[in-house]
């Protein structure tokens, strides 16, 4: 004997907890043919996009299951309009469910009768959907009076008929599964803004960096091949599981080597691109970039990981590096793969002092300052990227 009220309550606590509304629908199919030991059961889901009612989710036995999202009714249909217009509740149904074997007594009551026609030609094109879904049972499932979907039941394996107690269950879980389902959409659709919000933040730090390198003729793509080199290096050591990294370490990497050198829009055009040798005084100013692109970033606070390798990718593997001098594994692991490939890139592009080295040339400079500069680690990956011809 199935104890509902339990089920009910154990069944809320579970939803309450499940974000994805593919999963939460896929939970509750399952528990009611488990539990109430029916052939089938499926529910149709309103889709806004689609303006129509899908068939999200169908579980049973082979041969009674619909494909998920190939039903699809639209909402002027007769099951819809059953249960979206105030004809129904001239049934007087106490729990909302529409039971299949009684659509013929129903259509026969006097209150339907009044209705004329147009009630009973309803409720025939209500009974010939229902049969098409081999459904015995319709339990509407309304969030704020706005129906959000069906709950549609095969028969139950033992051929008896669903009782009283059963439908009230149907009729409560339907009310929980509605809420739960409107909540499950709403984190589905504020997750979806935060990707699309992340893409916006994306193309506008591509922007910045590109008015970044508007001052500075000299490296006109570099933040977008350092950017690429960043993310290459990290894929490799991922790969060879060098690091234990985060799972939102590569989309960090990609901001912060798009923002490495922001702190540039503070630093004198005439600096940026003097031909001659600068003088102490001008490689001061320069070394003040990476602590002015903090200062422009430190307002963000999800930046907060970003902004360590806006900050730090300045800093040597053997301390001699600026703006803190930080030393091997004290130097974050993001700042120290911006360093080699923000090194890479500027060894192989011209600069008003100098002409700009080979990859092959490039690639012996930076082995000859592993350990010094770099970190080994990170300088073997970029090495070995060169030497598999991926750079």
């Amino acid at each position: 004997m199935i104890d509902y009220k339990k089920e009910l309550e154990s069944a809320s606590r579970s939803m309450i907890l499940i974000h994805e509304p593919a999963i939460l629908i896929k939970m509750i199919v399952r528990m009611i043919v488990r539990k109430v030991n029916v052939k089938h059961a499926a529910i149709l889901l309103y889709n806004k996009e689609k303006n129509s009612y899908v068939l999200t989710i169908s579980r049973g036995e082979t041969g009674l299951k619909i494909p998920p999202g190939f039903a699809r009714v639209d909402p002027n249909s007769a099951l819809i309009r059953f249960f979206t217009t105030e004809r129904n509740k001239l049934l007087n149904s106490e729990n909302g469910a529409l039971v299949y074997g009684e659509i013929s007594n129903l259509i026969w009551k006097e209150s339907v009768l009044k209705n004329g026609e147009d009630m009973q030609g309803l409720l025939h094109d209500v009974s010939e959907q229902m049969q098409m879904f081999e459904a015995q049972v319709c339990i509407p499932s309304y969030f704020q009076n706005n129906l959000l979907g069906i709950l549609l039941l095969g028969e139950k394996n033992s051929g008896e008929k669903f009782d009283h107690e059963e439908l009230d269950f149907f009729s409560a879980l339907a009310s929980d599964v509605a809420m739960a389902i409107r909540n499950a959409q709403l984190f589905e659709d504020l997750r979806n803004q935060l990707d699309h919000n992340r893409d916006l933040f994306i193309h506008t730090t591509i922007a910045l960096a590109a008015a970044i390198e508007a001052k500075d003729l000299y490296t006109r793509g570099h933040t977008e091949r350092v950017t690429k080199l960043s993310l290459g290096i990290a894929g490799r050591l991922i790969l060879d599981r060098a690091f234990p990294v985060p799972d939102n370490f590569l989309e960090n990497l990609q901001i912060a080597s798009l923002l490495h050198d922001i702190g540039k829009i503070g630093i004198p055009e005439m600096i940026l691109n003097k031909i001659e040798k600068l003088t102490p005084e001008e490689i001061q100013i320069i070394h003040e970039h990476p602590s002015k692109g903090v200062t422009i970033l430190q307002p963000i606070k999800e930046l907060s990981e970003c902004i360590k390798g806006v900050k730090y990718h300045h800093e040597r593997y053997d301390g001699m590096g600026y703006p803190e001098k930080l030393k091997g594994e004290e130097i974050p692991l993001i700042a120290s793969i911006i360093s080699v490939a923000d090194s890479y890139d500027a060894m192989t592009t011209d600069r008003p002092y100098r002409k700009a080295f080979s990859s092959k040339e490039a690639i012996a400079e930076i082995e000859r300052n592993i350990g010094k500069q770099f970190h080994p680690k990170i300088a073997v990956a970029l090495i070995e990227l060169y030497k598999e011809g991926k750079i």
